[in-house]
């Protein structure tokens, strides 16, 4: 399953701007990747280490703004269709489990 977050955040005075960088820093170290400018995706197991997630990112999501958190599937994930733009192929994008024995 993967977390779809995405964010609209100010920008206008300096102390947003630092909240932004700062927001952007924390969902990277855990682990979220870009997926379009203010949409980051995260990989997780189960529902379980989801919601663990989205605790985490709600302690540090910064006071103004919007902040959203979207959960699919991998199959839901995998059927996304790249219209513009360059799909990313440095990720796992695909709804097959290998079990190595």
């Amino acid at each position: 399953m993967r977390l779809l977050l995405s964010f609209d955040l100010p920008v206008e005075k300096k102390e947003q701007r630092t909240a932004y960088r700062h927001f952007v820093k924390d969902i990277k170290s855990l682990g979220f990747y870009q997926f379009q400018k203010s949409v980051y995706i995260k990989l997780c197991m189960n529902q379980q280490m989801a919601d663990a997630y989205i605790k985490k990112v709600k302690s540090f999501a910064p006071n103004e703004g919007s902040v959203a958190v979207l959960t699919i599937t991998e199959k839901q994930f995998n059927d996304i269709k790249i219209l513009l733009g360059d799909n990313i192929t440095d990720v796992i994008n695909s709804d097959e489990r290998m079990i190595e024995l």
